[in-house]
């Protein structure tokens, strides 16, 4: 009996420990998909039927002409003013996801159970993964949106009956798709950190077997004080 349970124990902490990697790596990954949505000049594409080998794409920092014989071309936006509203707010929520999606990796990664630092304070842990994971389910808000708005123009105007049919229309660019795989792997990671810091400790295990168990695990000092190899 006190076999099974010491094995329930570790196995316990080692789903623990495996949940909060998961979460931790999937936030991460949509923090850097997020800096690269905020710079990547593909918010928007534009084919032109009149000339095949001429491409556009535009940003929120800057439009470009792909051509094939020149090559690429881009120049900045000279007003922030000047831009279209989707595209002012998109980079002021950018911005504001690529900073709270940073300051929720760092709380969360002191919050590990597996971190050394603080490894007696499991209430200031608790905390740290809390505060994190509501950080991460803001940043993935904050990309969903600016992201959804520019889609939702996009589609909106190209089906607009007001305008002729010869004028060009702008479509889907990949850093949209970026940006939506970048807010779901934020809210994801947020969502795991906040389920792992709500669910309840592994209680301890005694004896000779809770020590072997516990050694065979990647994070040894997930509960309070370190084992005893003497007992």
């Amino acid at each position: 009996m006190g076999v099974a349970v010491t094995r329930f124990v570790a196995m316990a902490l080692v789903f623990r420990t495996a949940m909060q990697s998961v979460g931790l790596l999937s936030s991460f990954l949509g923090w850097v998909l997020s800096i690269m949505t905020t710079y990547l000049p593909h918010w928007k594409n534009l084919n032109l039927d009149l000339n095949e080998m001429e491409n556009w794409t535009m940003g929120l920092w800057q439009t470009c002409v792909i051509q094939e014989e020149v090559g690429r071309q881009c120049k900045d936006f000279d007003s922030f003013l000047a831009l279209p509203a989707e595209l002012r707010i998109a980079r002021v929520c950018m911005f504001l996801s690529n900073g709270l999606g940073l300051l929720g990796v760092l709380l969360s990664g002191l919050g590990l159970d597996c971190l050394r630092i603080g490894e007696t304070r499991h209430h200031l842990k608790k905390r740290l993964l809390l505060l994190g994971g509501a950080l991460l389910w803001t940043a993935g808000i904050t990309a969903l949106v600016p992201v959804s708005w520019v889609a939702h123009v996009t589609v909106r105007e190209f089906w607009d009956e007001s305008i002729p049919e010869i004028v060009p229309r702008w479509e889907f660019g990949e850093a949209l798709f970026v940006g939506w795989f970048a807010g779901f792997s934020l809210l994801v990671g947020g969502c795991l950190l906040h389920c792992v810091a709500c669910s309840v400790p592994a209680p301890p295990a005694s004896g000779h077997y809770a020590v072997a168990e516990m050694q065979q695990t990647q994070c040894p000092h997930l509960e309070d004080g370190p084992a005893d190899p003497k007992v």
